[in-house]
């Protein structure tokens, strides 16, 4: 599944940690509304799960003041893949009552077939694509992948022309070396823009109920021959693409995109890891199926929505005392982070 990237900011002061831990204000949530996926990615394992649990929309009703007095500006749907929930509209239009913007993050193989509903209820749609067709498909391990995502995105179009579709690679071995393949792709199918990231391989996110063994990080992560070639690979997309990077087609600035190598060759051990600039504990939340609350997708949860309100939770005893303690540049979870969200309000 694929993670958030950057929200786009609006004009104003970043929102940086400040001294009171109780969260007044929180506009972004990711709500992971179903635990299974359709495809069988290399790098993730959520798809193994055997369970397909999904959130039930009556059981949203009891956070209706919470999501008014946090202040949520924008609801991010995650999973698994959202678009298996079985009453995708009763969720989106809760959501849609309070005035609240929708994001679905989805493996776009299911875009044609609820192409109505996706166009209807959504702000902005992020697909996972993992390189151009034979690429993604070998990563995705389903056949026909990037074609159906291609068709998907074209039909709900057909329906939504303005709605904002935009794509999201994560760069791992098996694609490292076909970054500027992955953007022509991309912009034939029209998407809005592409974001990259390196691949997670350090964290118990995404249904690693422990950190993988190190030969499992192998099959992900990048050699140091293979890093010299992401490297170049890197700094050919900033030059040949440099127009995508200033139309922002390339959501990364050239800093961001050299930062991808920086995290493998931290992996190996070549320099030491180095947080990116983060404030998603004090700006966001992501509750699991099963309700469990993380400050972002790879910090351990501090409490559980299920039998409380989402702002007792995001201000219970456990999430201030986090967030209190919480070094952004020492923290050891932090410091391996793929995936930063530094939030500015308008």
């Amino acid at each position: 599944m694929p993670l958030l990237h950057e929200v786009a900011p609006g004009r104003g002061a970043e929102l940086a940690p400040g001294k009171g831990s109780a969260l007044t204000s929180m506009p972004i949530l990711i709500l992971n509304v179903h635990s299974n996926c359709n495809s069988r990615c290399i790098m993730c394992d959520i798809w193994k799960r055997e369970t397909h649990e999904q959130v039930r929309v009556a059981d949203l009703d009891r956070h209706r003041a919470s999501l008014r007095n946090l202040g949520v500006r924008q609801v991010v749907l995650s999973g698994g893949e959202p678009l298996l929930h079985n009453d995708l509209p009763a969720l989106c239009e809760f959501f849609l009552e309070q005035n609240i913007r929708l994001t679905l993050l989805t493996t776009g193989l299911l875009l044609l077939k609820r192409a109505h509903e996706v166009s209807r209820f959504f702000d902005e749609v992020i697909v996972s694509i993992d390189g151009p067709q034979e690429i993604h498909d070998g990563i995705r391990r389903v056949k026909g992948a990037f074609d159906l995502i291609g068709q998907g995105v074209a039909a709900v179009r057909a329906q939504q022309p303005d709605i904002r579709i935009t794509c999201r690679t994560t760069v791992q071995k098996a694609n490292h070396r076909y970054l500027g393949a992955t953007v022509t792709a991309a912009r034939r199918l029209r998407f809005d823009s592409i974001s990259f990231l390196a691949a997670d391989l350090t964290s118990e996110a995404f249904n690693r109920p422990l950190v993988w063994p190190g030969e499992r990080q192998s099959e992900i992560a990048l050699t140091a021959s293979e890093v010299a070639v992401l490297h170049d690979d890197i700094e050919r997309l900033i030059v040949e693409h440099a127009y995508d990077i200033r139309d922002r087609f390339i959501a990364e600035s050239p800093e961001k995109l050299r930062r991808i190598a920086r995290r493998f060759r931290e992996h190996l051990g070549q320099i030491s890891p180095q947080s990116p600039p983060c404030n998603a504990p004090w700006v966001s939340a992501v509750v699991e199926v099963d309700g469990s609350l993380r400050p972002c997708f790879f910090h351990r949860p501090v409490g559980n929505v299920t039998s409380s309100t989402l702002e007792e939770v995001v201000n219970g005893e456990a999430a201030q005392r986090f967030r209190e303690s919480l070094n952004v540049a020492e923290n050891p979870t932090c410091r391996r982070c793929v995936c930063s969200l530094n939030y500015h309000q308008e």
